[in-house]
Order: structure tokens, then sequence, then C-alpha cells
């Protein structure tokens, strides 16, 4: 699949941001500490996708009722759904500088009642994109990190309206945002996330 940067410009791909704030010092000590283990960035870019799919875990998962949003907070708390762990990977990422996109799929809702957007990042090596799923593993999803073929969480199925998004954001899209800010819990974030973008 063809992914297309909304922006020409790759350093939006590096920048910080309120959300994506990998100047903040938890972000730095993590990165640090992730890289310090690792040999080479694509290795960092797997320690610190592995750190956010196994260490975070997805709050519908754990049944945490926390909102995060900011990259910060999903690793101080500890907790946050793909959205959340998207940005946090991406801060992660962007620390050390690998230019980190985020990206999104529309999937069917695990009750059936309808369709909910899915947040992931796509790195930049060897002068191409890579989609990457930070979601977190359970029984029926097992992602993992490729540059060799893409092993994410799920695949879209079209016979259930489900779609890959082609666009690259270097920022969270606005209405995936302003529902993560205007949730009070998890529950009423689940009622009020984007069904398409």
């Amino acid at each position: 699949m063809q992914l297309i940067q909304n922006t020409p410009d790759l350093s939006a791909y590096l920048a910080a941001s309120e959300v994506i704030d990998h100047r903040h010092p938890v972000v730095r000590e993590i990165a640090a500490r992730l890289a310090g283990d690792a040999t080479d960035s694509y290795d960092y870019a797997r320690v610190a996708y592995e750190y956010v799919r196994d260490a975070v875990p997805h709050s519908r998962d754990s049944g945490d009722p926390r909102v995060t949003w900011r990259a910060s907070d999903v690793l101080e708390l500890g907790t946050g759904i793909c959205h959340a762990k998207a940005h946090a990977l991406a801060a992660l990422l962007r620390a050390e500088d690998i230019p980190t996109a985020l990206c999104y799929q529309r999937l069917a809702d695990d009750d059936g009642g309808g369709h909910l957007v899915h947040g992931l990042v796509a790195v930049r090596f060897r002068g191409g994109w890579h989609r990457q799923d930070p979601r977190g593993n359970k029984p029926g999803v097992h992602a993992s990190f490729s540059l060799d073929g893409e092993r994410l969480a799920w695949t879209p199925r079209p016979e259930s309206n489900e779609l890959d998004y082609r666009v690259l954001y270097a920022e969270p899209h606005p209405a995936v945002l302003a529902a993560l800010r205007a949730a009070s819990d998890r529950d009423h974030l689940w009622q009020s996330l984007p069904t398409a973008l």
C-alpha cells in the first residue's frame, strides 16, 4: 500500500508538540534507557516499539478507565488506547531522531456495533514508511515490529467496510484528538471516537 505524507517536509515527522512531547523528562529518560540497550537505530525502533506494545497495557484490555493522550502521560501512567500508545511510540522514536508518522485504520468495533478509527504509526527507514501497531497483543491479536512486510494487529476486511487510510499525519487527526481530550473516562471515549476520517 502506498502511504502519502500529509506534508512534504520530513522535519514535521520529527517535531515535538503538546501531544508528541518527546522533550519531556519522562520521555527522555525512557528513550535514553532504551537506547542504551540498542545496537543501532533499527534496533532502537524495535526496542521502543516492544516497550510501548508490552509495558503499556491497552486500557480496554486492562479495564483502566483513565484516558491519556499526551505521550508523556501515557508513559508515566502506563495506560492508553491505541491512539495514545501510538503517540507514546512516536515520541520515543522522534526522541532518537527517527521520523515517525501517525496513521489510521477504520475497523469494525469488537461488539459489532459499528466502526471505530484505530491508531498506529509509520516509521521512516530505508527510504520508505513502514507501519507498526503498538496496540498490544492479546488472544487473537499478534502484532510485531517489522521493516520487511507488515505485522499489524489487524488487516482490514473490505466486506466489513474496514479500510486502511493512506495518509501519514505529523500530528494526531483533529477528530481523534478532540475525542481523546473531551472524554471523561474510557467508556465515554468509546462513545465519542470517530467512526471514519
